[in-house]
């Protein structure tokens, strides 16, 4: 819970702040850059929600925040609207679950609703409201990890839901040593005709991305649209593994075609595949350049 004597100055006055707790994940900023912006590191509010979708949209992003930073002066009375938002449409079947966590810093997770078995990629904070929402979904068949960072709250889900848990052998640490599918791939494998699983070792030795329908690319830590760079990049300050296996990890992504770039952390991106292949291409120079 967010604490009003910890209200950061740089908020502009109103109902809704952001306290000095922030990490500065980029959470808030992402999912509503109407009110939040990023100022000394931080998050703060930069507008006052004044439209009703504003205000979604920014109880939203209070409900996503992994440390609570995020406050209103006033108790909302709407707060269960926003919580029976989760999982949050991205296109089609595809679908933001919010309640990011602290345990992966901020990272996103995403709910793919399937007639086949529902998948959830990566884990969020395991939260009654959205575990109550995706019960109503259909329930998990799989929960995807991309690599050891984003796991979070994945032993909850398993327990609860009876998934089975997919991760490479060498992202396998202690907490994720029970994982019932325990990847030893070098190349990509199908999970199923419209689920392909990719090795894309680098950010960690056993990262992994998902691609769906060739359309849809959940890309864990590997691959994100930069908001400095204003293209798709991937970032060596936090690259755990080995730069150069990325570069060549990247080089093997450059050959599939999708149309969504959908991260753990970083900003989410969406094109046609000749524009996406442009990104990519552009990606793999600047990551030869640094």
């Amino acid at each position: 819970m967010a604490h009003l004597n910890l209200r950061r100055s740089q908020n502009v006055n109103g109902n809704f702040y952001v306290d000095t707790t922030c990490i500065d994940c980029d959470t808030c900023r992402w999912m509503t850059p109407e009110v939040f912006y990023r100022v000394d590191e931080q998050s703060a509010v930069h507008h006052q929600p004044t439209t009703e979708t504003e205000r979604l949209a920014a109880l939203q992003a209070l409900l996503a925040c992994p440390t609570s930073s995020i406050g209103t002066v006033e108790k909302p009375q709407d707060i269960k609207i926003a919580q029976q938002s989760f999982p949050l449409l991205v296109a089609e079947n595809v679908y933001h679950c919010g309640y990011h966590s602290e345990k992966s810093y901020g990272a996103a997770s995403y709910f793919i609703q399937r007639p086949e078995g529902n998948i959830l990629v990566d884990s969020p904070r395991f939260t009654p409201p959205l575990v109550k929402n995706i019960e109503a979904m259909g329930g998990i068949r799989y929960l995807y990890l991309s690599h050891k960072d984003d796991v979070a709250d994945h032993q909850k889900f398993a327990a609860h839901f009876q998934c089975d848990r997919i991760l490479h052998v060498d992202d396998i640490t202690t907490g994720t040593r029970d994982v019932e599918m325990q990847l030893t791939i070098a190349e990509p494998f199908a999970l199923a005709p419209d689920l392909l699983i990719i090795p894309v070792p680098g950010h960690t030795k056993g990262h992994t991305v998902l691609l769906y329908k060739n359309r849809f690319l959940f890309t864990g830590d590997h691959l994100a649209w930069s908001e400095n760079r204003h293209q798709l990049a991937a970032f060596r300050d936090y690259c755990w593994y080995s730069w150069s296996e990325q570069i060549k990890s990247m080089q093997k992504l450059a050959n599939y075609s999708f149309e969504w770039v959908l991260p753990g952390h970083g900003r989410r991106f969406h094109a046609d595949v000749k524009t996406m292949q442009q990104q990519m291409h552009k990606c793999i120079e600047l990551m030869e350049s640094l």
